[in-house]
């Protein structure tokens, strides 16, 4: 007799199903640019504005900003429309990102390395811990911004299809570790200090003085990486592989013990790899390095290396691929190391006629302003509810969450909320650093169900691979779980931490 489901797979079956039934993803983004147009036409014509006070993220500065509903429909917008259609298309920062790091991962994938170094991964890791290992390593990879995203979720759908588990289950699991947990970590990332130094300009509303650290989240999010591993774990083995059922499509061979060939290789990208570790250190470590930030030594912030993160990974595959082609005998000259970035760039290219229409409807909605005043309306009605303590706090997880789906950069939002809620919270007793904390809660959970995300169309690719039938409801059902239990969890956590008053980061404390 087959086993009935329940309430909530049924759910998320008439979720993948009405998705699925939609027009393929980049006819169901034009049809978002239409949306938008016509929702710019009738919010600009009401007369649709906000006033809020906003932090630059670039110079701190706070100042008041009144934002009005822009139509598209107007002759500036038309014009905008017709002229901004090459750049919107050129300046989509995951077009580049994955571009340039598909060369060095498509090289690394060409001549073999990634595939053995994945045979040694699976021969030498339990069976067991394969997914808390590819959610954990999504997790941490946030720290060399947004590569994984390109690199690691097709690697998380390789490694579960390597050990006969089905690869979107695997895809799943990276990608809820890579986007869903994006603000924990175990050391301290890139947007830290970029929070950090909104969060403090918020806080000299309420306290002139007040000094919010780059580290003032660390424990915090340090026990939240495994956290959401752990969550992750749970989600990926009892929800999701579960209800993808038995994988059919094309089969990945059985995981043999490397040859000698391979071993040789592996050798030669191991030295070439700390070879270019070590001359990427020597760039780094000294005081007046050229990859720090040549004004005042940092290397976090604004330095060369934080730029040029998404090269240095590129580099991180090349180098150690054509490395191990020439130890495995791969590789016979330069032709073959073209032809490997070549056929890399081939298979991205439904990703960029993708990218094309994503881009567009990403760009209208900026020029709109509909996600700033989707912002401050909800941040208008949370103030004035007049909640206090770790209720409010909880709803103001909620709000973030909420507002995410419209308003994808973390940095974008938070300088409109936290000069609205730091100086709010401040005056109920929370410190700045804990409102920080559940700001990054709630911007993280529900990236993986948005489709204004910016990596969103990409992963729809890399799910294609696996399934030609799946499509933006085939992801969004499928990751709706993790969204769920790890808000859930995560603001649980959060409640913990409260009750027991545990400092959140070095000198950080949860109230005033």
């Amino acid at each position: 007799m087959k086993k009935q489901k329940s309430i909530f797979m049924r759910l998320l079956d008439r979720v993948e199903k009405i998705g699925n039934a939609l027009p393929h993803p980049v006819t169901l983004f034009l049809v978002f640019c239409g949306m938008v147009i016509i929702a710019s036409q009738i919010f600009s014509m009401l007369g649709t504005s906000v006033t809020y006070e906003v932090i630059d993220p670039a110079t701190h500065e706070t100042t008041m900003t009144t934002v009005s509903a822009v139509s598209l429909l107007s002759a500036d917008g038309l014009r905008f429309i017709f002229t901004s259609a090459v750049s919107n298309f050129t300046s989509f920062a995951p077009l580049g990102t994955v571009l340039v790091a598909m060369l060095g991962v498509g090289v690394a994938e060409g001549t073999g390395f990634i595939g053995t170094v994945l045979r040694k991964l699976v021969l030498s890791t339990p069976k067991t811990f394969i997914t808390v290992v590819v959610v954990l390593a999504g997790v941490v990879s946030n720290v060399a911004s947004d590569a994984g995203y390109v690199v690691l979720i097709p690697l998380g759908a390789i490694i579960f299809a390597s050990v006969g588990r089905h690869p979107l289950a695997g895809l799943a699991a990276a990608f809820a570790g890579v986007s869903g947990g994006y603000s924990a970590n175990l050391i301290i990332g890139s947007t830290d200090p970029l929070l950090a130094g909104i969060s403090t300009e918020a806080a000299q509303l309420f306290d002139p003085n007040y000094v919010v650290g780059a580290a003032s989240n660390f424990y915090f999010m340090f026990v939240s990486s495994f956290l959401i591993a752990i969550l992750g774990t749970f989600v990926t083995e009892k929800i999701v592989e579960p209800r993808l059922g038995k994988y059919n499509g094309p089969q990945i061979e059985a995981v043999e013990h490397l040859n000698d060939n391979e071993k040789r290789g592996v050798k030669y990208a191991v030295i070439a790899f700390i070879i270019f570790v070590l001359v990427i250190l020597l760039m780094l470590i000294p005081q007046n390095g050229i990859l720090r930030n040549q004004e005042n030594g940092e290397i976090l912030n604004g330095s060369p290396f934080m730029s040029a993160l998404v090269f240095i990974m590129a580099l991180a595959f090349l180098i150690p691929g054509i490395a191990y082609g020439i130890g495995a005998k791969s590789i016979k000259s330069d032709k073959d190391v073209v032809a490997a970035m070549s056929k890399s760039m081939s298979s991205m290219g439904s990703y960029i006629v993708l990218t094309f229409v994503a881009s567009q409807f990403v760009a209208y909605f900026n020029y709109t302003k509909l996600g700033t005043i989707i912002a401050v309306k909800g941040a208008d009605a949370l103030k004035s509810a007049g909640i206090g303590g770790i209720g409010l706090i909880l709803l103001f997880v909620l709000l973030t969450a909420f507002i995410n789906l419209f308003m994808g950069s973390a940095s974008a939002k938070w300088a409109i909320m936290a000069p609205i809620f730091i100086p709010m919270l401040m005056k109920s007793g929370f410190a700045p650093e804990f409102t920080q904390v559940a700001y990054r809660i709630g911007d993280s959970t529900t990236n993986i169900i948005s489709p204004l995300m910016s990596y969103f169309a990409l992963i729809v690719t890399f799910a294609g691979k696996y399934d030609e039938e799946s499509g933006i409801g085939t992801l969004i059902s499928t990751m709706v779980p993790y969204s769920i239990v790890f808000l859930i969890g995560w603001s649980l956590l959060l409640i913990v931490w409260y009750i027991f008053g545990w400092p959140i980061g070095p000198g950080a404390s949860i109230l005033m």
